[in-house]
């Protein structure tokens, strides 16, 4: 079922302690454009039947990625794209709205997800895997 973009939004802007919802979006946004570049088919598709029509929309039509990034690159993509970011803000927003992607999913979709992204993404979906 698809989450509602105010809910979404209140989700994102309550767990990265934004002072606005714009801040929450903006990093939605890029957060959102960043993995999208690093799914591909049914699992994509299906994360976005369940994100906000405009953030579905975003996942995508992703930025462009030439190769998977690792966590440490995708951090520092996301510090990139977010004006004035460090790479430990980028952190906190990568967490903030893949955490509430997490918790939007369940299990068994983000396991897929996780499944095609490099290893060390479960600890910025907030979801460390044991070993």
């Amino acid at each position: 079922m698809r989450m509602q973009w105010e809910a979404f939004l209140t989700a994102v802007q309550e767990r990265g302690e934004y002072p606005s919802p714009q801040e929450a979006e903006r990093s939605s946004r890029v957060v959102l454009a960043l993995l999208g570049a690093h799914l591909v088919g049914d699992v994509r598709a299906e994360l976005a039947a369940r994100l906000p029509e405009t953030f579905a929309l975003v996942l995508l039509n992703p930025l462009q990625a030439h190769e998977p990034l690792s966590p440490e690159r995708f951090i520092r993509a996301t510090a990139a794209w977010i004006e004035g970011a460090s790479e430990q803000t980028a952190t906190w927003d990568a967490g903030a709205v893949l955490s509430v992607v997490a918790d939007l999913v369940g299990e068994d979709l983000l396991n897929r997800i996780l499944l095609q992204l490099p290893s060390g993404y479960d600890l910025l979906f907030g979801r460390p895997l044991p070993g």
